[in-house]
């Protein structure tokens, strides 16, 4: 994953803009123009030039993990064998690879990452750790939590 720095300060009508964009992907360019009060060729250029300066990265669909027959959640937190720039960079590039991992975070405290994964049951699950999660690079333990209700997932960006 790349990192961006912003250069440009985001004035009321760019906050508006990603507002819009966040609750509607789809929403039409003189929708958001007439929703904050401009123009759809300033619109236009606006978010061209979001898209430009890496604040808006990608436009997705939310689908629903139930419709396709992926309704478990599972966190698994990983400890790696040790806490050197190799190790952590051969892990990283490993579970990169693996299509059932919706998000991966290095954090401090116990773990040295979190990683989300959505599958069709536990049985999927026991076999995707026996076959491929243990297998990574340098894991000393990984810790499984079932989640067993969403509560807030997918939320905009309050800014």
């Amino acid at each position: 994953m790349k990192e961006y720095f912003i250069m440009t300060s985001l004035d009321k009508i760019d906050r508006k803009i990603l507002k819009c964009l966040q609750s509607d992907g789809r929403m039409s360019n003189a929708d958001i123009a007439e929703a904050v009060h401009i123009s759809p060729a300033t619109c236009h250029r606006r978010t061209q030039r979001l898209f430009e300066e890496n604040i808006i990265t990608s436009i997705t669909a939310q689908i629903n993990p139930k419709a396709v027959n992926q309704s478990v959640t599972v966190f698994v937190g990983a400890i790696l064998d040790s806490s050197t720039p190799d190790s952590f960079s051969n892990f990283e590039k490993e579970i990169s690879k693996f299509p059932f991992v919706l998000e991966c975070q290095c954090v401090a405290g116990d773990f040295d990452y979190f990683i989300k994964i959505r599958v069709r049951d536990i049985s999927d699950f026991n076999n995707l750790h026996r076959a491929q999660l243990l297998m990574l690079p340098n894991v000393r333990q990984l810790r499984s939590f079932f989640v067993l209700k969403d509560i807030v997932e997918n939320a905009p960006l309050d800014f």
